[in-house]
């Protein structure tokens, strides 16, 4: 008899949701929308935050900057005298000691100068000879009364000036004598000439500048950098600091440095403030080459085993739009408070900034835990909230 009245109870069942379809559509609908609504009263107090870890390690504040490497010390080498290139003893590279011979100019037009110089002065110094005796003699002829005080005056004139044109002979015969010295050009420091500028036989002209014929590297074991650093940036750079640069032609290396000098006159680089910054680099393997650009990083600050977090986590700029469960003090900001998620919790810590690198910045608060997590705003907030999510740092 069941197995007789089961088939007609989901009959009358199905016949009654028929006759009655209207109503149960409503009320499931009526039911589906207070389930719908009920589930976004209760998601908007329940608020799901983005949040930034807080770790712990070590931060380096650095200072970037690029620098064409130099000598220590560059000797210009050139001629005080014209004439023509009779040789030349030394090439690129060629390592030279103090007084070591260079470069030889033809020397004839020279030597003539200091023939001509030299019979000058024997042509004055007969002259004087001369001229002291008649003086003498006019001397002892006024003693004796025989001719006037004045004939006797002017033969001391004659005397005085025939010394005179001696001396004025005599600096002519050294000088030619030293501009023939400087015919042979040597080196004036022990170094290695690192450009040569001229060839045989090329003319010398030394009438209105010295012309550049070699430059020599005093020390190639001792270099230096002179970096361009920006006057944002200069205020952190001291002298002494440690610094590490790299360079193209050995681009798995890393060389050392430090911070030699900071030179108070500033350039303006298409409108921006530099000053220049110089390096003083050991060279001792003679790795690297005059002209070399480095790529220089200087290291202000370094802080060990600290808190840290990434710098987009403190970009928030009010907490207004962002924790809306708490009554905030006035004096709760962003600035000075980090808003710190602890289990299901919300607590503000204060915070001051330590160093800073361009993605992480150093915490520093005795309140922060590592596990810590930093509120930086709402899942589904649009990015349009000017109070809590801030446009682009310069």
């Amino acid at each position: 008899m069941e197995e007789i009245k089961r088939p007609n109870f989901f009959i009358r069942l199905f016949s009654w949701l028929w006759r009655n379809k209207w109503w149960v559509s409503g009320s499931i609908i009526i039911v589906v929308l207070m389930l719908w609504w009920a589930g976004v009263f209760s998601s908007s107090k329940k608020h799901k935050y983005i949040t930034a870890d807080i770790t712990r390690g070590d931060i380096v504040q650095t200072v970037t900057a690029s620098g064409e490497i130099q000598p220590v010390n560059t000797i210009n080498v050139g001629s005080q005298v014209s004439g023509t290139i009779e040789d030349i003893f030394v090439d690129y590279n060629s390592v030279v000691k103090k007084g070591d011979i260079l470069l030889k100019i033809e020397p004839s037009v020279l030597q003539s100068t200091v023939d001509e110089s030299l019979a000058l002065l024997e042509s004055a110094k007969a002259e004087l000879k001369y001229a002291q005796s008649e003086f003498e003699r006019n001397q002892s002829l006024y003693n004796d009364g025989f001719i006037s005080r004045a004939e006797m005056e002017k033969s001391q004139t004659l005397y005085e000036q025939a010394q005179q044109a001696v001396n004025k002979a005599q600096y002519a015969f050294e000088r030619a004598e030293t501009n023939l010295g400087y015919a042979t050009i040597t080196s004036p420091v022990d170094g290695t000439v690192i450009s040569r500028k001229v060839d045989k036989g090329q003319t010398v002209a030394a009438s209105f500048q010295t012309p550049d014929l070699f430059e020599i590297a005093e020390d190639l074991s001792k270099m230096q950098i002179e970096t361009a650093v920006s006057e944002a940036d200069i205020g952190m750079v001291k002298e002494g600091l440690p610094v590490t640069f790299t360079v193209d032609a050995y681009p798995n290396m890393t060389f050392k440095g430090n911070v030699q000098q900071i030179r108070l006159s500033p350039t303006n680089v298409s409108n921006v403030v530099v000053y220049t910054v110089v390096i003083d680099v050991d060279n001792s393997d003679l790795k690297l080459m005059p002209g070399m650009t480095a790529f220089v990083t200087v290291v202000v600050a370094e802080a060990k085993d600290a808190l840290k977090t990434k710098n987009s986590a403190l970009l928030m700029r009010s907490f207004q739009n962002v924790i809306k469960d708490k009554v905030l003090d006035e004096k709760i900001t962003p600035k000075t408070h980090l808003a710190i998620k602890r289990d299901k919790d919300i607590v503000f810590v204060p915070y001051t900034k330590g160093l800073t690198t361009p993605t992480e910045t150093q915490i520093i608060s005795d309140d922060i835990k590592e596990t810590d997590k930093i509120i930086v705003g709402i899942e589904g907030q649009t990015t349009t909230n000017k109070s809590s999510m801030p446009g682009p740092r310069m």
